[in-house]
């Protein structure tokens, strides 16, 4: 299937870095929130990343303005009409998403293939609220933040994805320069199944007073060769959706990603991280 044209369902960080993704490299992107006010924050964002990267010299000011005149921002599903290709980026929730597949079914053409860029959720389980047909054509497709720059995507097809979808979605993801590894429909994946123990187990030294938040990143940047430390990482990310994935996978797979008691207090106070300007680190 030739992809012409991109749908993108929620607009928020990740929703944004996505449909920029595909705008960077020529695709016709449609970007729907609830809200029209916050499609068109999402088009800013991608605005404000496009200027990170004139900054560095890999993008100049016409670039900017051809990139962002692909985006279209909205708040009718019925724009998504005509799209060959639409990527769901909304919160970690099995409500939300499969509500909004059922929109989804009623307005897209038959061909078009729905992928979903959740961090956790079975894959076949979200597909099972559409009928076979469109089932078919339902996938995984789980980006990591910030999407216009981290290569990796994991695809994941449910036990429904036919050959066909999961064949013209790694093809586009590679048009768009990423790098694909495929898993199977198994809660988590792979990436979150490594990192939230990971990061679960360096909540619990903090909580035990091992090390501080700082000594931590530190020995994991320069202990383990890492990037950047587990608890910058998870501020980045945001403690609400953390929160939201550990409970996912500690029902999934019991007490080793049972959530962190230290991050659940932080959402309480609504220290999410870099989005609120405070959670491990003050912004």
């Amino acid at each position: 299937m030739t992809i012409k044209k991109v749908g993108i369902v929620g607009a928020g960080m990740m929703g944004a870095e996505i449909g920029l993704c595909f705008a960077l490299k020529g695709y016709e992107v449609i970007m729907v929130d609830r809200e029209m006010a916050s499609a068109v924050l999402g088009k800013e964002k991608q605005a404000n990343a496009i200027d990170k990267r004139i900054k560095k010299g890999k993008l100049d000011e016409a670039d900017k303005h051809s990139v962002l005149a692909r985006v279209t921002p909205a708040d009718d599903y019925g724009m998504l009409s005509d799209c060959d290709m639409i990527v769901e980026a909304v919160y970690e929730s099995y409500e939300l998403k499969t509500e909004i597949y059922k929109k989804l079914d009623r307005v897209c053409k038959n061909e078009c293939i729905i992928a979903s860029n959740t961090s956790s959720i079975s894959i076949t389980k979200l597909a099972s609220v559409l009928p076979r047909e469109r089932a078919e054509k339902f996938i995984g497709a789980h980006f990591f933040s910030p999407a216009s720059i981290m290569k990796l995507v994991e695809i994941i097809p449910g036990i429904l994805t036919d050959a066909a979808t999961i064949a013209s979605t790694q093809e586009i993801l590679e048009i768009i320069d990423k790098v694909t590894i495929t898993c199977k429909d198994v809660t988590g994946f792979v990436v979150n199944r490594l990192f939230h123990v990971y990061a679960v187990e360096a909540c619990r030294l903090l909580e035990e007073g091992v090390c501080s938040v700082e000594d931590i990143d530190i020995a994991c940047t320069l202990g383990l060769g890492y990037p950047i430390g587990p608890f910058k990482l998870l501020d980045n990310m945001g403690h609400d959706l953390n929160i939201s994935v550990d409970e996912v996978l500690f029902q999934a797979y019991g007490e080793r990603f049972r959530p962190s008691s230290y991050m659940r207090r932080l959402v309480d106070a609504n220290l999410l991280g870099r989005k609120t300007g405070e959670g491990f680190y003050k912004y």
